[in-house]
C-alpha cells in the first residue's frame, strides 16, 4: 500500500516527503554509480522538496534516448533521490534511496523483494550474476 514517507540528508538541509508503496520491493543496481554510493532504493509515484532546493546538487549522465540525474545535498554529500529516462529499465523513473528515509521502520523496508539490476552491462531487467556485493 502506497504510504507518505518523510526523508532527508545528513545534515537536515535538505527534506522531501515522497510516496512509496515499500512493499513492491527496494531494488540495488550494480553500475559504477551505484556500486560507489551504496544504492538502496525504491520507485516513488510523487516527490516534494519541502526545504532545500538552493542545496541540491545535480549529478546527470546523457546519451542518446536517455538520462539520469542523481540529486544530493551539497553541504553533506548525501544522495537522497534519482530521475530519469532509461529505455532498457522501462522508460521514466523517480526512485528515493531509502537509506534517507527518516520515517520508513525495517519492517516497511524489507516488506518487498529486493530486486538487483545489473546496470554495469545495461542489462537493467535481469540481476548480475554477482549480488553479494550489492
Amino acid at each position: 500500500m502506497e504510504k507518505t514517507y518523510h526523508g532527508s540528508c545528513h545534515c537536515g538541509a535538505v527534506k522531501y516527503s515522497a510516496s512509496l508503496d515499500l512493499a513492491k520491493g527496494t531494488g540495488k543496481c550494480n553500475c559504477t554509480y551505484c556500486m560507489k554510493i551504496r544504492n538502496w532504493s525504491a520507485q516513488a509515484s510523487g516527490l516534494e522538496l519541502l526545504q532545500g532546493e538552493d542545496v541540491l546538487g545535480d549529478y546527470s549522465k546523457e546519451w542518446p534516448g536517455g538520462n539520469l540525474h542523481h540529486r544530493f545535498c551539497s553541504k553533506c554529500g548525501v544522495t537522497l533521490y534519482a530521475n530519469g529516462h532509461i529505455p532498457e529499465a522501462g522508460g521514466d523513473f523517480l526512485s528515493v534511496q531509502v537509506n534517507t528515509l527518516d520515517d520508513a521502520s525495517i519492517d516497511d523496508l524489507l516488506s518487498g523483494p529486493m530486486r538487483h539490476a545489473d546496470g554495469r552491462n545495461d542489462n537493467w531487467m535481469n540481476p548480475p550474476a554477482e549480488t553479494r556485493h550489492l
